[in-house]
């Protein structure tokens, strides 16, 4: 096979890899999301949607965005250095799933965390009675 034609084929199995992944995971964090965010904003289920749908956006753009970033690779005239090329990339691009699964996650339970908050009711306030002067019996 020709440099090119292992060239060509890491990168469409690098491209289809990758985005595949990331539309599965993006739906499942999307099916999940939902039920999460449906706790959290249980009396406003439309902003519970709405606030997922962006979730989920930004997950798009973020990881088809880094798998083009990093789709450029060395050249190989080897099926061996075809595949190193290829599990480097794609180990790349999963550790870059996970770590942006995680701040999902994270701003999930930022979200959920500031909904839930009940602020302390403060005692009541009770102002002294002004001091009455002291009579010294005479």
């Amino acid at each position: 096979m020709s440099v090119a034609g292992y060239q060509l084929g890491i990168y469409i199995v690098y491209a289809s890899v990758g985005i595949g992944l990331t539309i599965y995971l993006a739906k499942t964090l999307f099916k999940h999301g939902a039920v999460y965010l449906e706790d959290v904003f249980e009396d406003k289920p439309a902003l519970a949607q709405a606030i997922n749908r962006l979730l989920v956006v930004g997950f798009y753009m973020l990881n088809i965005g880094y798998t083009a970033l990093i789709m450029k690779s060395d050249y190989t005239d080897t099926g061996i250095g075809a595949i190193e090329i290829l599990s480097r990339k794609l180990g790349m691009l999963l550790i870059s799933l996970g770590l942006i699964h995680f701040l999902n996650l994270t701003v999930f339970h930022r979200i959920r965390k500031r909904a839930k908050f009940v602020a302390p009711i403060p005692p009541p306030y009770y102002p002294m009675p002004p001091a009455q002067p002291s009579v010294k019996p005479t």
